[in-house]
């Protein structure tokens, strides 16, 4: 051990919010271990990477952080866990810095196989095919960093097999946690003082679904707002096929509901979407943000684009921008299409130049700034309620229920506070600046 007394553990996430979350819940049983959580790049006895694999980046990043944590101390027990591990276990195995490998299950055993490889100390891979896992691993967070808002996980899995995703491999089936379960989490995390959960999960839209009950997040929403003292409720990304005009009426009557809509949209070409085995068109994505905008008029709308897709014609891709600029996203979300070994978009026909990706993705990233700039604009002067989360340089940034940053001064302490702000729309800014009314 680098400390007589007391191991040290540090952690590097890559990936989605429910990673995030994942992630956060590993710290809890090393931190109930009596083990200190260190930082990544400093000497650690254990190093632990939660992986990602949503692109060929998001790999060699993971790879990447695997070879650094062994560089860093050569006699620490690296751990890699997460969906790439669990779809690339075997290749995972040939690199040598790896010590222990996990994947998407059994993150609840992590301190075994921690111990086991102690007295062993040869390679061991402990990945379980997602398949034939049918209950959601039970991990609950105690204590997330900030301390002011807490991602917490109620959902695991996706059915959806878009053509371009390798995530339903990765997370298999769905699976949700009991609302009692989420219930008595969201309680404990009120007692240590949280002001705003943010409920995620793989396919969040789906909670519950697999219990027949479509009305399952609704539900969960209506009781956490009803049965706890949190002051505010976000959700994650959403599948907009699963979102109706009843789920928007019902959440505007939720007083503690953030209105601010992750709705994930790939593309604004119809023949694109259906090519991406996305089931649904332009029209009917616009008719749900409608929906979302008569419950909740200041709604934040916020998305993810693929560009690049196998086959996306610039004929397309013009209409997936005239599309972002109709929607009024408040932000865009960017991604260049990357084939993923095992899904229908990899063995498809004309794949995309990597020139043209990233002269897409620019072109598409200079129209999402434009967009959030418009939408920071439409609030110059508005009072809105901001939950303060930290400090820096002597300001204090806090968020708006839907999802603006704003930046504070302040002589007092005012973090973990909720106030009411005029803001002050800031001219090439990506935050605003709020002022007591």
């Amino acid at each position: 051990m680098i400390h007589n007394s007391q191991p040290v553990v540090a952690f590097a996430t890559l990936g989605c919010k429910v990673n995030t979350y994942d992630t956060e819940t590993m710290t809890a049983l090393f931190e109930q271990a009596n083990y200190r959580i260190g930082h990544f790049n400093e000497m650690a006895d254990v190093y632990v990477v939660n992986t990602c694999t949503v692109t060929h980046l998001a790999d060699r990043k993971s790879r990447n952080m695997l070879r650094r944590a062994k560089k860093r101390n050569p006699k620490a027990i690296v751990v890699a866990v997460g969906c790439y591990v669990q779809v690339a276990s075997k290749e995972l195995e040939s690199l040598k810095e790896v010590d222990i490998l996990i994947g998407t299950g059994n993150r609840n055993r992590i301190l075994d196989y921690i111990e086991t490889f102690k007295q062993k100390g040869q390679q061991a891979n402990y990945v379980i095919q997602e398949e034939s896992a049918t209950d959601l691993e039970e991990l609950s967070i105690t204590e997330t960093t900030g301390r002011t808002r807490a991602f917490l996980k109620i959902q695991e899995g996706c059915n959806q097999y878009c053509t371009y995703c390798i995530i339903p491999f990765a997370r298999g089936g769905l699976k949700s946690r009991t609302p009692d379960r989420v219930l008595q989490e969201v309680i404990g995390l009120c007692e240590k003082g949280y002001r705003e959960i943010v409920l995620t999960g793989i396919h969040l839209a789906s909670y519950g679904y697999e219990t027949g009950n479509r009305d399952a997040l609704i539900e969960l929403i209506q009781t956490l707002d009803r049965r706890t003292d949190i002051d505010r409720i976000r959700l994650g990304s959403l599948d907009p096929r699963m979102m109706t005009e009843t789920f928007f009426e019902r959440l505007a009557k939720v007083e503690s509901f953030c209105p601010h809509f992750h709705l994930s949209l790939q593309s604004g070409s119809d023949t694109v979407l259906k090519r991406m085995g996305r089931y649904y068109t332009a029209q009917a994505y616009q008719g749900i943000v409608e929906m979302s905008r008569r419950a909740f008029p200041m709604a934040a709308i916020t998305t993810d684009v693929l560009v690049g897709f196998p086959g996306e014609t610039e004929e397309e891709f013009q209409e997936t921008l005239a599309f972002v600029e109709t929607i009024g996203f408040y932000q865009i979300h960017v991604f260049k299409y990357s084939p993923r070994q095992g899904t229908k978009a990899a063995s498809m026909p004309n794949q995309i130049a990597e020139e043209i990706k990233n002269r897409r993705s620019q072109t598409l990233i200079a129209v999402g700034k434009k967009l959030e700039d418009a939408f920071l604009k439409q609030h110059h002067g508005r009072v809105e309620e901001v939950l303060v989360e930290k400090e820096e340089n002597g300001l204090f940034l806090g968020y708006t229920a839907n999802y603006i940053p704003v930046v504070i001064e302040n002589n007092e302490d005012i973090k973990g506070k909720i106030s009411k702000y005029v803001l002050l729309y800031n001219r090439n800014a990506l935050e605003m600046k709020g002022i007591k009314p």
